[in-house]
């Protein structure tokens, strides 16, 4: 190729899988030091350093500390054009008997975050070779989100209680925080667990859900000597899960509706009548009227429980996520791209109305702003189980970033005539302002008295 010549989409790409091979090692050796120093959500700081460092190494600029241990990072093709984010996801989950997990924490990487890491930085990698200025139009932003496994409600609700919070998620912090407000479209992937299903899953949704954290409030009394003179906020928290139970066949397999829950504090003293007794809920389903529906057959029943022995429950409803809308035009580049470097028979399509039953926090920014979030499966066990473990790094990160990179290429080639089109075709859901009003409202705590 001549000095100074413009590349075609083809010699782009090329020169982005080059860039992601050379740098294999470095990009799988953070995904894997990341992987041995699991940090929950808003504790991130030795995954976003790490980051940051990397980052920075490669002569971009890094806005740290967003959202507590978010960050971004800009690269400018310098000519003018729509702006592409590339997400990658800090946190880990708590699964102490993980074999991976931290002794102290139980922190564990049981999810495939960490592999996030190496595929952002590979775009990166990828997009900042100086033969690409020529040719792409726009810019590309590298997001690392804290705090995507809504865990530790409590201690988030603190933090929102001393004004260092608003919302309790990396991205819908990120979104309040205006992080996103110069993105166009955004895209990022999860590493799922294989179950035989080909390597790469694009399309489908996800289950919105809404958080409850409910404190049951008794009155403590010796439990040998005076169990009369007491109420038990344990039987009360009992009876509400027995009835949430009892609601269970009327749940619609469509709505792929989901309700579970843990005990985070059940009493203080096994001679004390429990006084004071928390649950950490959640309720999912696929659309807002389902999950609605869902959500309040449950309330009824943390009343239920409360009344049933006389005590009081103090409920707090808390905004989860919005269902996953993946972009179709956005997905058809990225798909055309997966085929390239895994092969067509590697790819899956799912149906728009097909929900694994999570959730992620990535719904929330696709309703706002055009997004992605396909799935490569480079795992095996189970997902937020202790046999969840990646076993092909080349699939995890490696691919991962050579689709998306090429998938940017595509999006702000010929003057960035495909993701002008992206974003032209997109009708948001809600407006940023609307998004971040309705989960405002969403926030409610109701005291029930049943004494």
């Amino acid at each position: 190729m001549a000095s100074g010549a413009i590349l075609t989409g083809s010699e782009a790409r090329s020169v982005a899988y080059s860039a992601v091979d050379r740098a294999t090692r470095e990009l799988v050796g953070t995904s894997k030091k990341i992987y041995v120093e699991p940090e929950v959500g808003f504790r991130e700081r030795k995954t976003s350093a790490l980051i940051a460092r990397s980052l920075r190494a490669l002569g971009l600029t890094v806005e740290e500390g967003i959202a507590h241990t978010g960050l971004k990072a800009v690269y400018d093709f310098g000519r003018p054009g729509p702006r592409v984010a590339v997400i990658c996801e800090l946190d880990a989950l708590r699964v102490p008997s993980h074999p991976g997990s931290d002794p102290e924490s139980g922190a564990a990487h049981a999810c495939g975050h960490h592999t996030q890491a190496g595929m952002m930085l590979g775009v990166a990698q990828a997009l900042i070779q100086p033969e690409l200025r020529g040719l792409l139009s726009g810019s590309v932003a590298f997001i690392a989100t804290p705090a995507e496994e809504f865990i530790d409600v409590s201690e988030r609700l603190e933090m929102k209680r001393a004004g260092l919070l608003q919302f309790l998620s990396g991205k819908q912090e990120m979104l309040r925080l205006g992080t996103f407000d110069d993105v166009d479209m955004a895209m990022m992937m999860h590493t799922a667990a294989g179950d035989g299903s080909p390597r790469i899953t694009v399309g489908g949704t996800s289950n919105a859900h809404v958080v409850h954290h409910v404190r049951f409030i008794g009155r403590s009394a010796h439990a040998g000597g005076a169990p009369d003179r007491g109420i038990n906020a344990l039987q009360a928290a009992m009876l509400a899960l027995n009835a949430i139970n009892t609601q269970r066949e009327t749940l619609q397999e469509k709505h792929v509706a989901r309700i579970h829950g843990i005990i985070t504090k059940g009493g203080t003293a096994v001679n004390a009548i429990p006084d004071n007794v928390v649950y950490e809920g959640r309720v999912r389903a696929m659309t807002p009227d389902a999950l609605a529906d869902v959500n309040e057959k449950v309330l009824r029943c943390y009343r239920a429980g409360a009344l049933g022995v006389g005590a009081d429950v103090e409920i707090t409803t808390i905004p989860g996520y919005l269902s996953m809308r993946n972009n179709p035009d956005m997905q058809d580049a990225f798909s055309r791209n997966a085929e390239t470097v895994v092969g067509a028979s590697n790819l899956r399509h799912t149906e728009d109305a097909e929900s694994r039953g999570g959730s992620t926090d990535m719904g929330d920014l696709s309703t706002v702003i055009p997004a992605i979030h396909p799935y490569t499966s480079a795992a095996t066990g189970t997902g937020h189980g202790p046999d969840y473990v990646i076993t092909d790094y080349d699939l995890a990160v490696v691919a991962p970033a050579k689709i998306m990179s090429a998938t940017v290429i595509d999006l702000l080639s010929n003057d960035a005539a495909e993701a002008r089109r992206v974003v032209g075709n997109y009708k948001p859901l809600m407006s940023r302002s609307q998004y971040l009003a309705t989960q405002a409202e969403r926030f409610q705590t109701e005291m029930y008295k049943g004494r």
